[in-house]
């Protein structure tokens, strides 16, 4: 079957397998220029706090009265950070194993990445796409050396960015098709997969609850197990093996699809190699990319092969906010940093002591059925919901997430975690432990 596809890496993590670091990367030498200005970082995260004079309660009551009620917040009300953590507008602190849904990989007040925010701010914040701007060009140009892709696309998000695969994808089918009357325009995806909630990235997202209260979506997607055909497993931090990932590759050759990977949250770093496909040596045609490029700014990208490029003309797509010089000046400089030789073994080597160290602590109680990851993206699987013990390390000053079904908790630190920050997590996970007995039991 021929059809425009799309295969995930989104749920999935890597194993930390030896590859060269060298693929296809292409040297640079150029430099952005910058303005000259005495741009005053301070290291005092609770400098703001008493700006705000409301308490929590106050600021959640006003929420809840006038903004539309979408997300089931954590009754907390954070007001200020600095690297791994972040207080409240009580000034309580909490060690943030969130980094805003695996947002700030450089974590919070990263003092470079706040001077070229500034910096840039102070010169050139937006011109829209109309006009050419220095700081998107030199961070394609960064991008693409540093990848597989010869061409960059910039979105505002992830959703955005698996949007605008789409699109690429079909008219890249189209154009391939010229002479045919029907053009294939299907795709595949996975199950237990997520990749966004924009209408065509819902309909590419497996799990129902997000997709049925908004139908009919896209059509003419199907889905297969993730893994392999005899085995289904759920999303949340699972890791691909590199006989699926070439079993893909050479189905899409074959059929004269694309092969995309969703690497918005598993990407830049997050897995210990730059991009979490490196560890096994498979590449697609078009990769999306998010959440921690810009460390905290809004954008999103999508990277393609020449081929794909090739289809897409003057007015296919675009956007007026995306790619605008202030979030690429902050890309560039998160980029610079990740994209580290040093910095990625860093986060590897953490990565193994954190996965190890819940391994020991964790393996023995009886609600853990398995802990899995690679890099700093672990999963701690558990055989009932781990939503109390989500709030019960919030209390004691630690901020967890779910995955899967919710019986999952991933962990997605900034990269830039301590040793002495993972074993003090690990602590108050222990300390938590003891409240899935207490639910299990009643």
């Amino acid at each position: 079957m021929s059809c425009s596809t799309l295969f995930t890496l989104k749920t999935s993590l890597f194993a930390s397998a030896a590859v060269n670091r060298s693929f296809n990367l292409r040297p640079t030498n150029y430099s952005l220029p910058t303005a000259s200005l005495n741009v005053d970082v301070h290291s005092n995260p609770k400098t703001s706090l008493h700006e705000n004079p409301k308490k929590s309660s106050e600021v959640i009551a006003d929420e809840k009265k006038f903004v539309v009620g979408t997300y089931a917040r954590a009754p907390v009300v954070l007001a200020s950070g600095k690297g791994c953590k972040v207080y409240d507008v009580e000034g309580r602190e909490y060690l943030d194993l969130t980094s805003g849904i695996a947002v700030n990989a450089l974590g919070h007040g990263d003092p470079d990445w706040v001077r070229a925010v500034t910096e840039q701010a102070n010169v050139l914040a937006h011109v829209s796409n109309i006009y050419y701007s220095v700081p998107q060009v030199e961070l394609a140009k960064r991008l693409v050396a540093l990848s597989f892709a010869d061409r960059v696309f910039f979105s505002n998000s992830g959703t955005e960015a698996n949007e605008a695969a789409i699109k690429f994808a079909r008219k890249f089918q189209r154009y391939s098709h010229s002479d045919e009357k029907l053009s294939p325009m299907e795709f595949i995806a996975f199950t237990n997969c997520f990749h966004g909630r924009t209408m065509g990235a819902l309909a590419l997202t497996s799990k129902e609850n997000y997709r049925s209260p908004f139908e009919p979506v896209m059509p003419g997607v199907t889905f297969l197990e993730y893994g392999n055909a005899q085995a289904v497993r759920e999303g949340g931090i699972y890791s691909a093996t590199k006989e699926f990932l070439q079993s893909l590759r050479t189905a899409c050759d074959n059929a004269g699809s694309l092969l995309i990977f969703d690497e918005i949250q598993c990407g830049l770093g997050r897995s210990g190699y730059l991009w979490a496909h490196e560890a096994y040596g498979v590449y697609p045609d078009i990769m999306t990319l998010a959440k921690p490029l810009a460390g905290g700014l809004p954008i999103g990208a999508v990277l393609v092969t020449e081929k794909v490029a090739r289809a897409i003309n003057f007015g296919d797509h675009g956007s007026t906010f995306a790619g605008n010089p202030l979030v690429c000046s902050a890309a560039i400089t998160v980029l610079d940093k990740i994209s580290s030789p040093a910095f990625l073994a860093s986060v590897s080597e953490k990565g193994r002591y954190f996965k190890d160290l819940l391994v020991k602590k964790l393996g023995g109680y009886s609600h853990v059925r398995e802990v899995r990851g690679s890099g700093l993206i672990i999963g701690i699987e558990l055989d009932i919901s781990a939503s109390p013990l989500v709030d019960a390390c919030q209390q004691l000053g630690l901020l967890i997430l779910t995955a899967g079904k919710g019986n999952v908790v991933r962990i997605v630190p900034p990269l830039i975690i301590s040793t002495q920050e993972i074993d003090r997590a690990v602590e108050i996970l222990i300390d938590c432990m003891p409240v899935l007995d207490q639910v299990s039991t009643n």
